[in-house]
């Protein structure tokens, strides 16, 4: 689920006031940084997909939109997986539509099924990944700091669609390419 310019902007700000620097370029000691332009909600990851089942995916999107109106997603607070300790991933949390995304992962769970997916071995967890941190020395500060400056953060926008992404692999970070879209609402 996309986030809009403003939230990717002012999330752009705050990964780099946890950084101390710009984050378009990895520095050493740095997390690896989520691109600020690719900054989107993950629904389910579906790991290397066949370009010939990207028609079923579009129309499983399609259907999950289906009858479904656009809500609110407000975004507070920070964490970091497994833990703040020992963090793997640093995360901004969902306090506002956290409900409807809930709902919305648990119906494209069951299209997926239909096409051959597993069911996830974790519950869906609704949250922004921003940075993963695995490897980096003081990781556990860095994620100490985001909770310090994302508890005074209330970041909101309008969900209104879902995106299939392709992810682009390389140098840097990944880059995420829309391949289908499906608006809440539509039938």
């Amino acid at each position: 689920m996309p986030v809009s310019e403003e939230v990717r902007e002012a999330l752009g700000r705050l990964m780099e006031d946890v950084a101390g620097g710009p984050i378009d370029t990895r520095a050493y000691g740095q997390p690896r940084w989520v691109r600020v332009d690719g900054l989107h909600v993950t629904l389910r990851f579906l790991g290397a997909t066949p370009d010939e089942l990207q028609p079923d995916l579009a129309r499983a999107i399609e259907r999950t939109a289906a009858g479904r109106s656009p809500f609110t997603i407000a975004l507070s607070g920070a964490g970091a997986f497994p833990n703040p300790v020992r963090p793997r991933v640093l995360w901004i949390g969902i306090v506002t539509g956290a409900g409807e995304l809930q709902e919305l992962a648990g119906s494209l769970a069951g299209e997926l099924e239909a096409l051959g997916w597993p069911p996830e071995d974790r519950p869906f967890s609704p949250h922004l990944t921003l940075a993963r941190t695995d490897g980096v020395p003081e990781a556990a500060e860095r994620a100490a700091r985001l909770a310090e400056l994302a508890s005074d953060t209330r970041l909101e926008w309008l969900a209104d669609r879902l995106v299939l992404y392709r992810s682009v692999l390389g140098r840097g970070p990944a880059r995420y390419e829309e391949v289908a879209a499906a608006v809440l609402g539509q039938a």
